[in-house]
Order: structure tokens, then C-alpha cells, then sequence
């Protein structure tokens, strides 16, 4: 009898455990889809807050209103300087509760950002970030992880005084002919701020030199190719338009920018290697331009200038990450990434775009975008603060005369290595 009433009671306990696994009636009767879709109706948000950058947010009054249709949520678009403020406004509001789910940012910030947990990796699938330039994706990624997803690039180009050139040369070494023949007093064949990293690293790069090693997505700082047989030849090719007197003394240092505009502006030079924000400058200057990518060098390699990427984030401190998540995705397709671009002329990475009438028939615009196949993105990590200051000190006393190449790069890449020990060691 005690027997059978343990068996009995053994099995009642089974029975109630099993019924506390099941399926709770009460809580919905219908489908697994339906039950499926009034949990995600239930995470989603009345609103995203969204930071575009100062005087670029009116393309969202349509698409965002594409997305409000689509998925019910609302949109408060805020407008921040990018360039000073949205890093620090980020650091302050997020915590406290009063911050963005979505942000754009330059890629050079998403390093130390992604670092201190302040925008959150993504997830997406590859027919997301396949519309995207490899170069641009990578831009967006830290540490081998997605970041961001681009929304714009920006890098250096060909840019040159249709009155003093036909058309841009075929080559880097016809470009130096050009400049050979047409220098003499204050009149100059071709300009550039090489003494200026940002600016070298078109050579340096296109020469074989590198800032630090890119091991399947991830920068090491620790193999630094600043000294290399590469960058040795690029700077050595920097120094012979120095030395030669195609370079005037005066565009070296920090006022070197605007000594090279102001001397464009005034038809004194044919052209001049610059970023697509000095295009209107020299509009208002009244210099007809043409713009075109960097000519490549005789052997067919290309400048590999560092390409700038401005991409928008998830904010590590949203409640919203999903829904966030859907929100770049949305605004970054073609259609939306054309809308942008056509009231901002901020140039899209997506490669859908290249060939699009909006951008194919926009000069600076083409330039820009096939300029940007061929550059590197300026590298993300934290250490890159390391490498800007050794190496315009190297670059100075090369192109004037205090240094050779060599001796000046090994120099630089042995203050860099100083420098990331004693900031960025563990």
C-alpha cells in the first residue's frame, strides 16, 4: 500500500512539472507566428532619437517618415556638431538616460568608443553589408566586429584649373613632367601638402608602406610598416618635388593648407591633390575645376589615400538596440543613401550607386567615389593618436633637407612604438 502510494505521488509530480513547462493558455491562443509578432510588438518603441550631423538632417523628413509608415515607430531627429561634440555628448547623455539610440560618427572615433562600450557591434546579414565598398565596411569594423554601417566617404583627389590643364594626366609620372614644364617663379604644375601624413600616406601606401598590419580585420599595432622598403621609396619619391623646387617652401607646416588654396585661388597653380571640402572654396574663387581620381603611379599602382568614413551607431546605452539596428539598415539602403546624397552631397559607399546618373554625372562626386575603391581606411584603433606627430616631424625634415628618408622614418616608427608603450601598453 505504502508501495503504490509512493508511486502515486511520484507521478503526480511529473504530471505538475510537465504542466509547468507547457504553454500557458491564458497567455494568447492563437499560432507560434502570432505569438511571435505580439512579442516584438511589445519591445517595440513609440520613438528612436536619432543625432544627424549639424545642417544635414532634412533628407529625414521623408525617409524617416518612410520608416514611421513602415513600422509605426517615430523618429526625433536631433542635429549635433559631429566633428567636437557628438563623442562627448555620447559619454554624458548616454549614461544618464537622455542620449540617442542612433549616431553618426567619423570612423576614426569607433576604436576607443567600441572600447569603452559606448556604441554596440552589430548584427546584420551580408546582403546588408554587401552594398557596401569592402573598404568602407572595414572602416565600420574594430577588432575583427561591425560597428557601423556607412553612410558616407570622403577622401582626397585630383583637382585642377581648367584654364591652365586640358585634362588630368594619365600618370603620377606624366604629372611630374607637367609640373617640370609649367613651374617657374610663382607658377606651379602641382601642389600637395606631403609634408602632412594624412596627405604622404597616398604615396607611402601606393609605395607599399602601411600604418600597422590588418590581420583579418584587425589592426596590430604592434607591426608597424612605417620604415618599410615601401615607405622608404614613397618618402624618398615625396622628397625628389621638394628638392627639385616644385613645392614652394611655403606650404610646409601648419599653414601649409591654406598657403596651397590661397595660391590655387589665385590661378597660380594648375592643380593640387585636395579633399572634396575644398571643392566650393575654389568655386567661390571663381577657378573652374575638374575633378578626377589621383592618377595612378607608371606601374599601374594607385594612390592609396586614407579614406575617411562617417557611418551611423547603435548607442551602447539604447533600450531600443534592435529597433535602432533596423533603423540604419533602412536609411542606409540604395534609395535612401541616393536621397541623402542628393541634398547633402555627402558621396555613399554603397556600390549600387558608382554608376548612378546622381553621382556618374556629378564630377567631384565620381571622383570622390573612385578615388575611395582605391584608399585605405585612416586606421580606428586608439593607437593611431600615436603615429600623426612622429610622422609630420619625419616628413618635415625630409622635404627640407634635415633628414634622409630612412634615417627620419626608423625615427618616427621608434617615438610611435614609445609612444603606444606608454599609453596603450596593458
Amino acid at each position: 500500500m505504502k508501495k503504490a502510494l509512493s508511486l502515486l505521488m511520484v507521478l503526480m509530480l511529473v504530471l505538475g512539472a510537465l504542466a509547468a513547462c507547457g504553454p500557458n493558455r491564458e497567455e494568447g491562443t492563437g499560432n507560434k507566428d502570432e505569438k511571435d509578432n505580439t512579442t516584438d510588438d511589445a519591445k517595440k518603441p513609440e520613438k528612436l532619437v536619432i543625432w544627424e550631423d549639424e545642417k544635414k538632417s532634412a533628407w529625414l523628413d521623408e525617409v524617416g517618415k518612410k520608416f514611421t509608415e513602415e513600422t509605426g515607430i517615430e523618429l526625433e531627429v536631433k542635429e549635433v556638431e559631429m566633428a567636437s561634440k557628438m563623442k562627448e555628448q555620447l559619454r554624458l547623455d548616454g549614461p544618464a538616460g537622455s542620449g540617442p539610440d542612433v549616431l553618426t560618427l567619423p570612423h576614426d572615433q569607433i576604436g576607443e568608443l567600441a572600447l569603452a562600450g559606448h556604441i554596440a557591434e552589430l548584427k546584420v546579414e551580408k546582403d546588408v553589408t554587401d552594398r557596401f565598398s569592402e573598404s568602407s565596411i572595414l572602416a565600420e569594423s574594430y577588432d575583427g566586429k561591425l560597428y557601423g554601417l556607412p553612410k558616407s566617404t570622403e577622401t582626397p583627389v585630383f583637382i585642377y584649373n581648367k584654364a591652365l590643364m586640358e585634362e588630368p594626366p594619365a600618370t603620377m609620372e606624366e604629372l611630374y613632367k607637367f609640373s617640370k614644364e609649367n613651374t617657374s617663379g610663382d607658377q606651379y604644375g602641382f601642389l600637395a601638402l606631403w609634408d602632412n601624413y594624412y596627405f604622404a600616406h597616398a604615396v607611402i601606401g601606393g609605395m607599399g608602406g602601411y600604418v600597422f598590419a590588418d590581420n583579418d580585420g584587425a589592426l596590430d599595432p604592434k607591426d608597424i610598416g612605417l620604415n618599410n622598403e615601401g615607405a622608404v621609396k614613397g618618402t624618398e619619391y615625396i622628397q625628389k618635388w621638394y628638392k627639385e623646387g616644385l613645392f614652394p617652401n611655403g606650404i610646409i607646416g601648419e599653414n601649409g593648407g591654406s598657403a596651397m588654396d590661397g595660391l590655387f585661388n589665385e590661378g597660380k597653380v594648375a592643380s593640387v591633390m585636395n579633399g572634396p571640402w575644398s571643392f566650393q572654396g575654389y568655386k567661390d574663387a571663381g577657378i573652374e575645376i575638374g575633378v578626377s581620381a589621383l592618377p595612378p603611379f607608371e606601374n599601374g599602382e594607385h594612390m592609396k589615400t586614407f579614406m575617411g568614413v562617417k557611418g551611423w551607431h547603435v548607442s551602447g546605452y539604447s533600450k531600443n538596440k534592435e529597433w535602432a539596428q533596423k533603423f540604419i539598415e533602412f536609411v542606409t539602403e540604395d534609395e535612401n543613401a541616393k536621397l541623402r546624397f542628393e541634398q547633402t552631397q555627402e558621396v555613399p559607399p554603397n556600390t549600387a550607386l558608382i554608376d548612378d546618373p546622381a553621382i556618374a554625372d556629378n564630377e567631384g562626386a565620381k571622383a570622390v567615389a573612385e578615388q575611395s575603391q582605391y584608399g585605405v581606411p585612416m586606421p580606428n584603433i586608439p593607437e593611431m593618436g600615436s603615429v600623426w606627430e612622429p610622422m609630420a616631424t619625419a616628413l618635415q625634415t625630409v622635404v627640407t633637407g634635415k633628414a634622409e628618408p630612412q634615417k627620419a622614418l626608423d625615427e618616427a616608427v621608434k617615438q610611435i612604438q614609445s609612444n603606444i608603450e606608454a599609453n596603450h601598453s596593458n
